[in-house]
């Protein structure tokens, strides 16, 4: 990546938590300018209390892969989703489109251990974390009573980012929450996979795996074989098929935000894709020293597994 391609990256991804908060208020206040900020400026900053190990009864956030990055990262991939429906026609209520950003600030909340559990890491919830996710959501949304008619639509919304779930399983109460469900979902592929740091971040996530208990990867190199088909096969057959094919709302946001109509998640991804490509093809033997990046492979203490 050249220097002019990660200075629109940094542009368009945002890094620090304060560049995400004011990033999503923006364009909040595009849509609405009486938003009323303060139930979301606060689950932000219980967010990141709970994943630094600030929040009573939880531990910090030990999964590197599931970290408060990739939350905040799906939070602002959801606003841009929200706000690219409200350009074409299909706008939430304000205390909806709060709710389901709440939401997406504590999908992965269930990877999160509490005070008392010491035991390994969060990862060991890898399957059906979702449900710890939404238990979490919904007690910290019944604290606020203008939720509280809501606070069933949680387990539909969150259970929308189960990659083997079919949607059509999903009860969404009504559309308005199948809506939130679709683009949860779909901003929880996209902005893992649409990061700069996605093939490093992968090491990290086959340790995940592995805590887990999951066998369907056998090595590093073996989840880094598996990832463009997973791409291909299923990540774009969800986005398609069981999630609406909202994330061509990406373009809308874009378009309107920057003047330039491209979804610039799928070709983040795409690059991350083709790089990916070259590593196997080329240095399949030496792939960790290709993947050099904000020193992750330094992070992993062993050698490759």
């Amino acid at each position: 990546m050249g220097r002019a391609d990660y200075d629109l990256y940094q542009r368009i991804f945002f890094q620090s938590p304060q560049e995400i908060r004011n990033g999503v208020n923006a364009v909040l206040l595009q849509m609405d300018p009486q938003t009323d900020f303060s139930p979301l400026n606060q689950a932000v900053d219980d967010c990141i209390r709970l994943f630094k190990g600030q929040y009573p009864g939880y531990r910090a956030c030990r999964t590197l892969y599931h970290d408060i990055s990739h939350t905040l990262s799906v939070y602002l991939a959801a606003c841009r989703l929200i706000h690219g429906a409200h350009l074409t026609g299909r706008t939430m209520a304000a205390e909806m489109r709060i709710f389901t950003l709440i939401n997406a600030l504590f999908h992965d909340a269930g990877l999160i251990q509490t005070a008392d559990d010491t035991e390994g890491t969060g990862a060991k919830y890898s399957t059906g974390h979702e449900v710890r996710s939404i238990r979490f959501t919904k007690l910290y949304l019944s604290a606020n009573k203008i939720f509280l008619e809501r606070l069933g639509d949680s387990a539909h919304i969150i259970g929308s980012t189960i990659v083997r779930l079919p949607t059509g399983e999903i009860a969404y109460r009504d559309e308005d929450t199948r809506l939130a469900g679709y683009i949860l979902g779909t901003a929880d592929l996209l902005a893992q996979m649409a990061d700069r740091l996605y093939l490093e971040k992968l090491l990290y996530l086959y340790r995940e795996f592995k805590e887990a208990g999951l066998s369907e990867f056998h090595s590093e190199l073996d989840l880094l074989k598996k990832t463009e088909a997973f791409y291909r096969e299923v990540s774009k057959q969800r986005l398609r098929e069981e999630l609406g094919d909202v994330r061509i709302w990406m373009k809308e946001h874009f378009a309107h935000q920057m003047g330039v109509r491209k979804d610039f998640y799928e070709e983040s991804i795409e690059k991350n894709i083709v790089y990916l490509r070259k590593i196997l093809l080329k240095h399949e033997h030496e792939y960790r020293q290709m993947l050099r990046r904000a020193g992750i492979v330094d992070n992993l203490k062993n050698g490759p597994e």
